[in-house]
């Protein structure tokens, strides 16, 4: 190559580099865009729960998140800050995608609602098929011991007992810290008053199915209540062990908590915004939980335990549309008061 074409390229490259590094600069120097403040993250885990809410709050826009679901990978969000996140079911998938949206640092939770709204089975003593529970307590159902009850000592009603006591009846430390919370009072009532006239759906095999029971509320018609609620991945059902939940419930509560739904993630969608809240990420206090029945966790008299789970499971109680249709129905006031009201809401709980 002669001397002046080598002068040529020489040129030509320390000019790429400059252009390559003053293109580089600029990009460093341009400002990311802060993160996004939600007013309302919906907090649902499977599609069927998900779907009543889009249309209704025009949740059109789709952001995927690192670590959600493959099944569920994108928050659906709005333009009024609202957006809907499917975890995934059981309580493992609850913890990871609640946890994935909290420490995305596109998202500020801060001040963000977070509204849990799930189906669950309801015992017959407090609700029926459709009837729309806002929790005060969650209490884990999973953490204990557990003795088969062909085996368990004579006289027990149960094999189930606390981790590291006796037997039953005796309240366990809270070695695990998420045995049992309590959810906020200001934001639960705001709720409740929220929802106290909605007209909740129901269906004709539902309206059918129910008049097995000789005794209300189960032999009644939907509606919105409050009673508490019960996490664990085990489908437990039947008289026997529906008794142990509403038994746990009070005894893990100090005889506060009314045990009526059963479902299998609040207590780890509590602990993850918990851990979040710790972290200066999001604040637990604004969380509440909408659970509705689909199913009874008990039969009917001249029921077996096993005929009234495989009408659960396969959905012949006519509860499961019901309920779902009843989550955005019972949830949906106060989603949209938050909306409305935001200057009010954003520094907590109207009063």
């Amino acid at each position: 190559m002669k001397p002046a074409h080598r002068i040529a390229t020489l040129a030509f490259c320390l000019a790429s580099l400059v252009a390559g590094s003053a293109t580089a600069q600029t990009t460093a120097d341009k400002p990311k865009p802060p993160p996004r403040a939600l007013k309302v993250l919906i907090v649902t885990m499977f599609g069927p729960e998900a779907a009543p809410w889009i249309e209704p709050f025009s949740l059109t826009q789709e952001i995927p998140v690192p670590g959600l679901s493959e099944d569920y990978p994108a928050l659906k969000c709005n333009t009024d800050d609202v957006c809907l996140l499917t975890t995934g079911m059981g309580h493992t998938n609850a913890a990871a995608s609640t946890l994935a949206v909290a420490l995305d640092n596109r998202f500020d939770l801060r001040k963000t609602y977070v509204l849990v709204s799930g189906i669950a089975g309801i015992d017959p003593a407090h609700g029926t098929l459709g009837t729309a529970a806002w929790a005060r307590w969650l209490i884990d159902f999973g953490i204990a011991h557990e003795l088969d009850a062909r085996e368990m000592p004579a006289g027990w009603k149960t094999g189930y007992f606390g981790i590291m006591t006796k037997g039953p009846g005796e309240k366990p430390k809270f070695d695990y810290r998420t045995e049992a919370f309590r959810l906020d009072e200001a934001l639960l009532q705001q709720a409740l008053q929220q929802s106290r006239n909605v007209k909740l759906e129901d269906s004709q095999e539902a309206r059918a199915y129910r008049q097995h029971y000789r005794h209300a509320p189960a032999n009644e018609p939907p509606r919105v209540t409050q009673c508490d609620t019960m996490a664990g991945d085990t489908w437990f059902h039947g008289h026997k062990l529906g008794q142990h939940a509403s038994e746990w419930a009070k005894l893990l509560s100090d005889g506060q908590a009314t045990y009526c739904t059963t479902q299998q993630e609040d207590n780890a969608t509590y602990n993850a915004l918990a851990r979040a809240t710790a972290a200066g990420r999001a604040d637990v206090k604004r969380l509440a939980v909408l659970r509705t029945a689909s199913n009874f966790d008990r039969p009917y008299p001249g029921q077996t335990a096993y005929a009234s789970l495989m009408a659960s499971t396969s959905g012949t109680t006519g509860g499961f549309v019901p309920a779902t249709k009843n989550l955005v129905i019972a949830g949906g006031p106060l989603v949209r008061d938050i909306v409305a009201r935001w200057d009010l809401w954003k520094d907590g709980v109207p009063r």
